[in-house]
């Protein structure tokens, strides 16, 4: 496999603005019954350089292949903590070929770098993913989303 590359993502071509929209309208926009160019408009600004939210991917030969995203707010239910990282992608294709390690290791240096924060949260379904990268279990919380409620809510010390 060619060479992953991690970067943020301030500019994006057409064909990888599209890309992106489809895995997120697939991955939560249609049940939260947005349109596929709602979602498009979502993911057109949050390409910001020096504020959240911010986009990276991961790209091989100038196509991404996989993303995440820091944002102020992911879970409606919890304002009180912040920064989040959301929208952890990596297409299909490409899905047991590194992609996933390889954006998982960008996360702790580009947060330092890029948010003002000493930690960073995520909440998900998955089980035994992110301790691999050093992401601490919290507790289940009740996200009170249709497909799955119950979901494991992680932070991951910045500094």
């Amino acid at each position: 496999m060619e060479e992953i590359e991690i970067k943020k993502i301030t500019e994006i071509n057409e064909n990888n603005l599209n890309k992106i929209t489809e895995w997120m309208y697939e991955g939560w926009g249609k049940d939260e019954m947005h349109t596929f160019e709602q979602v498009k408009e979502f993911i057109k600004y949050s390409l910001q350089e020096n504020r959240l939210p911010q986009t990276y991917g991961a790209f091989i030969n100038n196509e991404i292949v996989g993303m995440y995203q820091f944002s102020y707010e992911d879970l409606f239910v919890r304002p009180d903590i912040y920064p989040w990282i959301a929208n952890v992608y990596v297409d299909k294709e490409y899905r047991h070929n590194g992609v996933c390690r390889k954006l998982m290791e960008s996360v702790k240096e580009n947060a330092r770098n890029n948010i003002n924060s000493n930690e960073l949260w995520l909440y998900t379904k998955h089980i035994n993913l992110y301790e691999k990268f050093g992401w601490k279990y919290v507790f289940d919380i009740d996200t009170y989303n249709k497909e799955q409620k119950i979901q494991r809510l992680y932070k991951l010390e910045l500094i």
